[in-house]
């Protein structure tokens, strides 16, 4: 005869079911997401070493990218497959537990905008990931209390390993092909196909940024205060009260944000801060831009075989090449001479210029605005391959 426990035990686990189903689905997806992007997502990562005094970390912030959203895929499958519950349980209550306490203090310190969860898919802000992650929280400690029902979804121990061991190759894999090549889905304003000036451009009659502007007032002779916007101030024609006077600065307070366009930080400049930002963007006919943040970083081989490619394809087709860097421009004159570049040097921030391309050196193949193809230094066509699929359209 079965006692009162043995009955709890066997009934169906429809409630744990459901969280190991959302949580295992949502870590996946948000692994993977990032995994497209790893390099991106180290970005972000930077960005909380900064907050945290730990940049001896920046080097490292690949790896540490990769390796996280491997993470969050393996655990993922882990508790689908219901593999070493124990363990996997307590693996993803810490992750959620360092989640969580991340997007907290992002939300509120407001020292990181983006918390990077699903990366440039779906940008969420800081608030919102920790409400997010409050709801994951609550779950995972449900699947944590409830971990000993957690069952193996197949009998076979060989099996179980089998599908694991797939599990973190496939993970591992995903990050570190789209680290040495590119995003799988680009979701950034510059992707092939992208119309950059468009990207940039604000549509005439596009709602503005709305402020609302609040004065500290105080009584000259009762010393009574108070506070009152500028449309109240008005209002009230308080002002025409010489016993009323503001003190302090009137603070400034974002009501409703305007229209923003997908590029808003990119511009292009020479050596003397010249603007050349529309007469790169848009030039009608086909030019390179080769993207190279950091050319201290830049891998020299990918510089050499660009460059390559800018030199027959000047001398044949007269094409124009471009290359952006944020290092300073004593220093990219210095490294352009050094390796005998055959391309004009300007000078950008170094944030869109990370986003343009996930490469270091990247290179773009651009007409009237338009990116029509962008290649990882890995990945690079050779000059017959870009003739014949586009130069030679010139002729």
């Amino acid at each position: 005869m079965m006692n009162a426990s043995t009955k709890l035990n066997s009934r169906p686990q429809y409630l744990l079911w459901f969280c190991r189903l959302f949580v295992g689905l949502l870590f996946i997806f948000s692994g993977l997401v990032k995994a497209n992007d790893p390099l991106g997502f180290g970005y972000k990562l930077q960005e909380y070493f900064e907050v945290f005094h730990t940049t001896f970390l920046n080097d490292y912030a690949a790896a540490i990218s990769i390796t996280v959203c491997a993470l969050e895929i393996i655990l993922g499958i882990a508790l689908l497959l219901g593999y070493k519950a124990q363990k996997v349980s307590w693996g993803l209550l810490l992750l959620i537990v360092f989640f969580t306490f991340l997007t907290f203090w992002s939300a509120a310190f407001d020292v990181v905008k983006s918390c990077g969860c699903f990366g440039d898919a779906i940008p969420l802000t800081p608030w919102q990931s920790f409400l997010k992650d409050l709801v994951l929280l609550a779950l995972i400690a449900f699947i944590f209390i409830k971990r000993k029902y957690i069952q193996p979804l197949f009998s076979s121990k060989g099996l179980m390993n089998a599908l694991m061991a797939i599990a973190v190759v496939f993970s591992f894999g995903v990050g570190i092909y789209t680290y040495n090549y590119l995003p799988f889905v680009d979701f950034l304003p510059y992707h092939v196909g992208a119309n950059l000036p468009e990207n940039m451009r604000i549509p005439p009659g596009a709602p503005k940024d709305e402020y609302v502007i609040t004065y500290s007032l105080k009584h000259k002779k009762s010393g009574e205060t108070q506070k009152m916007t500028d449309k109240e101030y008005l209002k009230t024609e308080i002002w025409k009260d010489a016993n009323w006077q503001i003190v302090g600065e009137p603070q400034n307070q974002l009501l409703k944000k305007g229209y923003e366009p997908k590029i808003r930080d990119l511009i292009i400049a020479d050596s003397q801060g010249t603007d050349y930002t529309s007469e790169i963007i848009e030039n009608p006919y086909y030019n390179l831009v080769v993207v190279a943040y950091n050319l201290n970083k830049a891998d020299e081989k990918g510089m050499g075989d660009i460059n390559a490619i800018a030199i027959n394809a000047a001398e044949n087709y007269n094409v124009r090449t471009v290359l952006l860097t944020s290092t300073t421009s004593e220093a990219a004159e210095l490294y352009s001479k050094k390796h005998k570049l055959m391309m004009e040097v300007f000078n950008a921030d170094a944030v869109p210029l990370k986003s343009i391309v996930r490469s270091n050196p990247g290179l773009l193949l651009l007409k009237n605005g338009v990116v029509i193809n962008k290649w990882h230094f890995h990945t690079l066509p050779t000059y017959n391959e870009l003739e014949s699929r586009y130069l030679r359209q010139l002729k």
